[in-house]
């Protein structure tokens, strides 16, 4: 399981032109799920970045966690993040997980943040505009596979 985390100072998702849904100061998370990712790889990555302190503190240090400041979050399915991409020229999405329980799954991670923080999100399957204003830029990859975080470095 994959997530592209960027703090934002605003983002939105339109959907044919018409905008869905929008946050302002907080996280634009890319969600992807791979064929062998479950529940355990989500609770180990919303832990994360509920606690991630990536926030400025009144000494602008990242030293504050999206609870901490109050912040938004606008979760976007992203299945684009399972593609393989080694051979050829072309992706291949096969490690994408079955839409059907991405979408269940993804579901199952928007009612877990939404106990904590303001949660808006894309529109799962849909040809979607993401727009947004990095804030910093900082923007992260966090990766869970096998029941652990996964450093990118490794």
């Amino acid at each position: 399981m994959k997530v592209v985390l960027q703090r934002v100072k605003n983002a939105y998702v339109k959907v044919d032109s018409k905008i869905v849904s929008e946050i302002n100061n907080g996280l634009l998370l890319l969600w992807g799920i791979e064929e062998l990712d479950t529940e355990v790889e989500s609770e180990i990555l919303i832990n994360k970045i509920l606690n991630f302190r990536i926030f400025a503190d009144e000494n602008l240090k990242m030293n504050e966690s999206i609870i901490d400041i109050s912040g938004e979050v606008l979760i976007v399915s992203q299945f684009t993040l399972a593609g393989k991409f080694l051979k050829g020229n072309r992706p291949s999405f096969v490690n994408a997980k079955d839409p059907k329980i991405a979408e269940d799954m993804i579901t199952n991670i928007v009612n877990e943040f939404s106990k904590y923080l303001t949660i808006k999100t894309g529109s799962f399957g849909a040809m979607m505009d993401v727009g947004l204003v990095n804030d910093g830029p900082a923007t992260f990859v966090l990766t869970a596979r096998n029941g652990k975080l996964v450093d990118q470095a490794d």
